[in-house]
């Protein structure tokens, strides 16, 4: 008995220890961290409502105005050169694209601290920054008011989806393996079409899941286009670089160029009535969770 007693108290302590070397690792790191921000954003976007402002990149196209317009979200390791890349990379296409810092003033590259951004971001929070994002690009003269869509890779796949069930006057909604919402309920208040992309070795995001938010998005009557790219892992569409070489990134981010030259670029009807949509969806645990050990030891692990 007093044996179990020592290996339980000995268990108990290593968890103290772990637990205590996580919350002082993601303290390290954001004292450790400066201002990463200014190196990868070139705008500050004024808040709305008495919001606050918002630090972000934007990637203007050549030519003149007005243009077709995306507001990209970044992974929950928040702003930083993959997605400045991939701005960049969809500017050249025509589009003027805003990367925002949905994370107010963090971003990072440790996974523990990139979980906490998470669990301490309110979507309301995002949804209000993103507001600010969409009235600032209203107020942009070289931009097409009625052709704003929205995209967003991982965390910034679901944040994607879950503005535009908040803004119904975007015009399109891009989501890179990001967790779905699968009731029709719901994404029957989707504004416009819907492209999703998944990898089908993703063990964040089971096929199951992903057959389910098909199967809501045409019961709910949204126009909707879902691909899965068998044996790709989570976070597959990686950076400008790897999208340039080919493959799945390059073959995953030509469906979305297509998508979004056929309802923004080439879009020509009208977008909503401007009616702000207040659903708070749940916070999505067995997502982020399984994130972590796609990140750590799973399929995403190759990025790192």
């Amino acid at each position: 008995m007093k044996i179990i007693k020592r290996v339980l108290l000995g268990l108990l302590v290593l968890l103290v220890v772990f637990v205590l070397f996580l919350a002082g690792s993601i303290a390290v790191d954001a004292l450790a961290g400066g201002d990463r921000l200014a190196a990868v954003t070139n705008t500050t976007i004024p808040g709305v409502d008495g919001g606050p402002d918002v630090r972000a990149y934007v990637a203007e196209p050549t030519g003149e105005g007005p243009f077709p317009s995306v507001i990209m979200i970044h992974e929950f390791f928040g702003l930083n050169e993959s997605i400045v890349g991939k701005a960049d990379l969809l500017a050249e296409q025509g589009y003027l694209v805003v990367a925002p810092d949905t994370f107010r003033g963090s971003t990072t590259s440790w996974i523990p601290r990139a979980i906490y951004q998470v669990i301490t971001t309110d979507q309301a929070d995002v949804n209000a920054d993103l507001d600010s994002v969409y009235a600032w690009l209203e107020s942009q003269p070289d931009v097409a008011q009625d052709r704003v869509g929205v995209a967003g890779f991982c965390y910034g796949g679901r944040a994607s989806l879950l503005y535009s069930l908040h803004n119904d006057r975007l015009a399109a909604t891009v989501v890179f393996y990001g967790s779905s919402e699968t009731d029709p309920a719901i994404l029957k208040n989707l504004p416009g079409p819907v492209l999703g992309i998944f990898g089908g070795a993703d063990q964040s995001i089971p096929l199951s899941e992903v057959d389910a938010f098909e199967k809501g998005l045409e019961t709910a009557g949204v126009p909707h286009r879902i691909t899965v790219y068998d044996g790709q892992p989570h976070a597959f569409v990686q950076d400008a670089e790897g999208i340039k070489s080919g493959g799945a990134q390059g073959e995953a981010w030509n469906e979305m160029l297509a998508f979004l030259d056929e309802n923004l670029k080439n879009r020509s009807s009208s977008n909503g009535a401007g009616v702000l949509l207040e659903y708070e969806a749940p916070f999505a645990w067995k997502y982020y969770t399984m994130l972590v050990y796609e990140h750590a030891f799973g399929t995403a692990s190759h990025r790192h």
